[in-house]
């Protein structure tokens, strides 16, 4: 199977029976030097994998109904020959509701017994460090090692308020809670003496099975997500949003350049996340596509409130500040459309085609689904899912 392949240098690193033994590379800062061809990662195929966001549209109908759609989808998943199942993490409004994404796979990884399960994300400041340790450590025993762990920082004032937290931290506080969460899954105690999460030394039980260096992504959307998750050593996720002609000369190109400069090799590829509406009828899949991909659009813009101009006077979120000029610069119609143009829809091979294409323009990448969203009915999603899977998908598999 041609597919990317790529390892990271490493080094062994032992806990002393109070933690894993495991090959992982050191964090920036960390103990330990670099070394090359000692137990080296296991190389991966490119994966494809469900992206789900828990959406209530406008909220038109009952949160039980949004919570059992993507529960019928998880169930599909791996029969379906998906390779991950990924919820995002989203509190108190119509946009997402999914509050604990590790709660949920938790429960999926009863119904599964090969797909990996990912955070996408696990939004870092909102959360314990020494809590997210203790549930992904706890999920990985559950499902026999297949948890992915993805984090992130969060862009939603209004979740931010309501837990009480400055928005203003928030890069300070995903920096240092981060590197507490990524090193204790490598030694198996977690300790911090920063300004956000001080914790004594504390043994995490039950003990983690590995580490987590070859199995982390941080979403990286504005420039400096993007050089903190390459200081990480992460994998890049991101979410469709931008002309792919874009991405690949800026985003993609400034996590490797950065990914490079800290860690001395070739970065991994990156995780791309898209809505994904797929139908034997051209014509029908467009009209869909436009309909649905627009309504979630709209949702981004009130849930983000991307048209405020609040972005500026919040410290860490200057990418963001412009935004709204930007998107009242071209209309919030054109917009829509530049967005849905970048996600994946069509007929199997149209949407193969647009895959090849990027994929082309940006090398080998990994890719997230968001198959349930804007209104859809669960049925109709359910449909295009499974033709994805089966037409799409085998190929997206053998690259």
């Amino acid at each position: 199977m041609a597919s990317a392949h790529w390892s990271f240098p490493v080094r062994v690193t032992s806990c002393s029976g109070n933690g894993p033994t495991s090959s992982t590379p050191p964090c920036p800062g960390a103990s330990g030097t670099w070394c090359s061809g000692v137990d080296p990662i296991e190389e991966q195929a490119v994966e494809v994998g469900i992206l789900a966001i828990f959406q209530n549209y406008l909220g038109r109908g009952k949160d039980e109904d949004v919570v059992r759609g993507e529960m019928r989808i998880a169930e599909q998943a791996e029969d379906l020959g998906l390779d991950k199942y990924w919820p995002a993490e989203h509190h108190f409004t119509d946009y997402s509701a999914i509050p604990d994404n590790i709660q949920f796979l938790t429960w999926l990884a009863g119904k599964t017994s090969t797909i990996r399960l990912g955070t996408a994300a696990v939004i870092v400041p909102w959360n314990n460090p020494l809590r997210v340790v203790e549930k992904i450590t706890l999920l990985d025993h559950l499902s026999g090692g297949r948890a992915v762990l993805g984090l992130g920082r969060g862009l939603s004032r209004i979740e931010y308020e309501h837990f009480g937290i400055d928005m203003g931290e928030s890069r300070e506080r995903f920096d240092e809670g981060a590197r507490m969460i990524i090193d204790a899954l490598d030694s198996g105690e977690i300790s911090g003496d920063g300004k956000f999460y001080p914790q004594p030394l504390t043994p995490i039980r039950p003990r983690p099975l590995s580490g987590f260096r070859d199995r982390f992504y941080a979403v990286g959307m504005s420039p400096e997500s993007v050089e903190q998750c390459a200081q990480l050593g992460a994998r890049l996720m991101t979410f469709s949003q931008k002309p792919w002609e874009l991405y690949a000369q800026e985003t993609l190109k400034e996590y490797q350049a950065a990914f490079k400069k800290y860690h001395g090799i070739e970065a991994p590829p990156p995780l791309t996340g898209d809505l994904m509406f797929c139908h034997q009828d051209a014509a029908k899949a467009e009209e869909m596509a436009k309909e649905y991909m627009s309504n979630y659009f709209l949702t981004i813009i009130r849930h983000y409130e991307i048209m405020s101009d609040h972005f500026k006077d919040v410290k860490g979120y200057d990418y963001y500040a412009t935004s709204g000029e930007l998107f009242a610069k071209v209309g919030i119609e054109v917009a829509a459309q530049t967005y849905v143009q970048v996600q994946s829809f069509g007929t199997p091979e149209q949407i193969l085609e647009k895959l090849r294409w990027r994929r082309e323009l940006m090398g080998d990448f990994e890719l997230n689904m968001v198959s349930f969203y804007g209104g859809m009915d669960v049925d109709v999603a359910e449909q295009s899912l499974q033709l994805f899977s089966k037409e799409v998908l085998p190929e997206l598999q053998g690259w």
